[in-house]
């Protein structure tokens, strides 16, 4: 009996290598519900972007300061929502230290085609420049009456520049509230919704986020508290992390940053 085993067990065994084959090369072939991402462009919100001054301030009476510091908003480039990712492209994805692989939906709306997403992403980041000022006015106690501010970023839609749009409105009209840079004459960089209030929420993609800010210049970033767990895990050595709940938050540790004063830390 052992014998006859033995002897079909080749036979068998070949059979069903065949389907698990043809499964495998399936699984390869078919396209995955996942995006590819990785660190994106920066954007100094004091500065210029593609030739057009990323903030604009005019305030009654008076001209606005200049900055010596940097502000940078940070993003990430992700793989478009109709791209098709088969097995090997996640793969390589999960294996890159500069790279993350995440659900399409935690990126995407689901079910939405491109222009639509393309259309979201720009209404998301227009209401976030509409709360980034009144929430910069709001902290600097000012009406609208008194100053016009234009904001400048077109392709680059979300709404995660909303606390670095705030940041800058700021420091172009007050800086340190002492005749200094808030900045300090650093370069910042950081991500975070805003509210009109002042509120900053999660944004997602922090990780890849802070290898950005590293690599144009950061010694800064500015996290919301929420995420400080996820930056934490995958910042890059020389990149402090700052949580931040409020833009008053923020601004006080800026200013502490400068003067010596306790910074809290993730």
């Amino acid at each position: 009996m052992m014998s006859r085993l033995s002897s079909r067990r080749g036979p068998l065994l070949a059979a069903c290598a065949v389907p698990i084959v043809a499964l495998v090369a399936v699984a390869a072939l078919a396209p995955l519900p996942y995006v590819v991402a990785q660190p994106g462009v920066t954007a100094d919100v004091l500065g210029e972007h593609e030739g057009k001054r990323v903030i604009s301030v005019q305030a009654d009476g008076g001209e606005v300061r200049s900055a010596d510091g940097r502000l940078l908003m940070t993003t990430i480039a992700a793989t478009t929502a109709d791209t098709e990712l088969r097995l090997t492209d996640v793969v390589r994805g999960w294996l890159d230290d500069d790279r993350a692989v995440m659900p399409k939906e935690a990126v995407y709306p689901r079910g939405d085609s491109v222009e639509k997403i393309r259309k979201h992403n720009t209404e998301q980041m227009n209401k976030s420049q509409s709360a980034a000022v009144q929430a910069a006015l709001r902290q600097l106690r000012l009406s609208a009456d008194e100053v016009e501010v234009d904001l400048a970023l077109e392709d680059i839609g979300g709404p995660s520049a909303g606390l670095l749009f705030a940041l800058g409105i700021v420091e172009l009209l007050d800086g340190d509230g002492r005749g200094g840079d808030l900045t300090g004459g650093r370069t910042v960089a950081g991500t975070g919704t805003i509210t009109a209030s002042g509120r900053v929420g999660p944004v997602g993609g922090v990780p890849l986020k802070t290898l950005a800010a590293k690599r144009d210049g950061a010694s800064v970033f500015l996290v919301p508290a929420d995420e400080c767990a996820a930056a934490e895990a995958a910042a890059p050595d020389g990149l402090r992390l700052v949580p931040v709940e409020t833009l008053r938050g923020a601004v006080d540790s800026l200013k502490a940053l400068e003067d010596g004063g306790d910074v809290p830390s993730c």
